[in-house]
């Protein structure tokens, strides 16, 4: 009898040494990402913002050396945009409005990442109370994200097939809502790139130096629609709305007083200018790519730059703020 309770202990141990987990599964995933020299992941990534749904055609790319690109193209209306990292740092750029802004930032590790594999990983690594399941189709695994300017995107859900290869990354609130989707339609871990794959000038026209008679006659842009925002805090109220020209067209500066002061500007595109230098990071709002700081969310849509600061609201908050401000025109 004692053999046999000790046989049976031997088995146990053994069965479950040999079981599948959540270390084994990361381990394989890292181990693709580090053995690659470069890879190339394409998909689909679905937001959901104010009960709307923005969808984008994502290729996302990665060398070593520290270099990584991301093509952001609206299905809806076929805008692209680029983030790109490279040698030179950190860049925002619009191909069709021939515009580029260059960051002072650590993207893409100071903050989670739902279109980039290291990203995905890392959040995987530093959550010891992540969840594992295995499922008919492969494996699940659920850990905390780190998206320091959305505070209400709490987790991220994997779903890995039996290859384990990576399928959809999910990200969900604190009421297990998707907030973000990014269906996988292919990874490549053995991608090649040019030389010059990486380089910022590759997406920017160059212009010719204009004749000094013809600058003068510069054409000026009228802001043909004020916007408001939708969402305003508690104990504020719009108290000030100002309308300034500038070089080339038109300024709006709204200004909302009290408990969560803040101020809006709308201003006509700067047409002159290919390549602006701004702090921050870069950051999906609404349609397009923007920038945030700790005080600040900046974008263009239609031809227009807008901003919204502050200097005592918190980020997510003001977040909040922008996302609700309509690309129609609303009455105050």
């Amino acid at each position: 009898m004692k053999k046999l309770f000790i046989f049976l202990g031997v088995l146990l141990l053994v069965s479950g040494c040999g079981k599948y987990n959540d270390k084994d599964l990361i381990k394989e995933l890292s181990k693709k990402v580090e053995d690659s020299n470069a890879y190339h992941l394409s998909g689909t990534l679905e937001i959901y913002r104010n009960e709307e749904k923005y969808t984008y055609t994502v290729d996302s790319s990665y060398k070593k050396e520290d270099l990584f690109k991301v093509n952001l193209t609206n299905q809806n209306n076929n805008h692209e945009q680029v983030i790109l990292k490279n040698k030179e740092g950190v860049y925002v750029i619009t191909p069709s409005l021939n515009k580029s802004f260059k960051f002072q930032s650590d993207w893409p590790y100071n903050n989670s990442q739902i279109y980039l594999l290291q990203p995905i990983i890392t959040d995987l690594n530093n959550d010891s109370e992540r969840k594992f399941e295995k499922t008919n189709d492969g494996y699940t695994i659920t850990s905390k994200v780190n998206y320091s300017s959305e505070r209400d995107f709490n987790t991220q859900k994997i779903y890995v097939d039996k290859e384990k290869n990576i399928t959809k990354v999910e990200v969900l609130d604190s009421d297990n809502n998707v907030k973000m989707c990014l269906t996988v339609i292919d990874i490549d871990y053995k991608a090649k790139f040019d030389d010059n794959y990486f380089d910022a000038s590759n997406y920017l026209k160059q212009t010719e130096e204009t004749p000094k008679e013809e600058k003068e006659d510069t054409t000026t842009y009228k802001i043909e629609d004020i916007v408001y925002p939708m969402y305003v805090p508690i104990d504020t109220q719009l108290s000030g709305q100002d309308i300034v020209e500038t070089t080339n067209g038109e300024r709006v500066i709204l200004t909302f007083s009290g408990e969560s002061a803040f101020t809006v500007v709308q201003e006509t595109l700067n047409d002159t200018d290919t390549t602006n230098y701004v702090y921050g990071d870069p950051y999906l709002i609404l349609d397009t790519v923007g920038s945030i700081t700790d005080y600040s969310v900046s974008w263009i849509s239609n031809g227009v730059e807008y901003s919204v600061m502050s200097d005592n609201m918190e980020i997510d908050e003001l977040l909040t703020v922008a996302q609700s401000i309509s690309v129609k025109a609303v009455g105050k």
